[in-house]
């Protein structure tokens, strides 16, 4: 603990022993146990590694064993693509015994400055398709179903409707890969703040490419806080972008941490969600507000409190 912190705490315990004493002192601070008793959430909430990191120990088995202790159903991994074939196989088996359902990972290699698949370069195009048939070997490994793909940046030197047209074709060809084993690639728009320059940034923009690719294997991965920071007016562009969204994923604005810190009415947007009979993962993507135990404990209590919306 932070010397100011306990000094702080030091003074309000003796101002409360008048009141009660140390007894009623003890129960105002009393951390929230944690026990194995699980919480049943309403929706499948997936946290990531690390979130966890204080309470769980270093190891990401044990992470996983702790999150399945605490109520969670399913668990994301943008890096699991690049873990090693052992550690894959380990936390597969971990997941399969907790009853964890894997949610994405990152399907390929993501060029934040350059425009791959919108410049229509074979190069680039090749190098895509080979991530996406690497990636389904991994999907099968860790029984996963979605996987993340984002386009790559704009490409200053072609209008964007042919930019449009070759990201359309290269999505079309991933999913002659995908669509034989049930899999699904996950368009992510981002935004403009976190990430200037790329060509997908709006869930209209992802509906209109996902409407053209016209496959089962290419949806839309809608995360409320990219969303939030580009567009707002988030329950309208979820309810007319329904059909196309397969999968979600979390953080506050601002400060992208946990639910709770921000100016996301996340009790509203998950209540719409369940109300719409949502089967898939929402994506714990973001920080901690606060850091060590007492941090971890509060992302768990504020996702218990967000999910109480009935």
């Amino acid at each position: 603990m932070k010397r100011r912190q306990f000094i702080k705490k030091g003074a309000v315990t003796g101002s409360l022993l008048p009141f009660g004493g140390a007894a009623l002192a003890a129960e105002v601070f009393k951390t929230p146990a944690l026990t194995n008793d699980k919480y049943q959430f309403n929706l499948k909430y997936a946290p990531h590694e690390g979130m966890f990191k204080a309470l769980a120990g270093d190891s990401i088995l044990a992470q996983l064993e702790f999150m399945a202790d605490q109520g969670f159903t399913s668990f994301e991994d943008n890096e699991m693509r690049d873990r090693s074939l052992e550690l894959q196989k380990k936390m597969a088996n971990v997941m399969e015994k907790r009853g964890l359902e894997m949610g994405v990972f990152v399907a390929h290699k993501i060029y934040w400055k350059e425009p791959n698949l919108a410049s229509g370069k074979e190069a680039w195009r090749a190098e895509f398709l080979k991530d996406i048939k690497d990636s389904i070997e991994v999907a099968k490994r860790v029984n996963a179903k979605w996987m993340t793909v984002v386009p790559g940046h704009v490409d200053l030197r072609l209008n964007k409707a042919y930019q449009t047209a070759n990201v359309i074709e290269a999505l079309k060809r991933a999913c002659e890969l995908l669509e034989p084993h049930n899999l699904t690639m996950v368009l992510e728009p981002l935004n403009f703040r976190n990430h200037p320059g790329l060509f997908l940034s709006e869930s209209p923009q992802a509906y209109q490419i996902c409407k053209a690719v016209d496959s089962p294997s290419c949806k839309i991965l809608f995360d409320i806080y990219h969303q939030q920071v580009q567009e707002g007016n988030l329950i309208p562009n979820i309810e007319t972008c329904w059909d196309e969204i397969a999968y979600f994923q979390i953080g506050d604005n601002p400060g992208r941490n946990e639910p709770t810190t921000g100016e996301i009415n996340y009790k509203n947007v998950f209540k719409y969600i369940h109300g719409r009979g949502y089967k898939g993962i929402l994506g714990m993507e973001h920080g901690n507000s606060n850091e060590g135990k007492e941090g971890e404990q509060r992302v768990i209590s504020a996702y218990k409190e967000v999910d109480a919306f009935r």
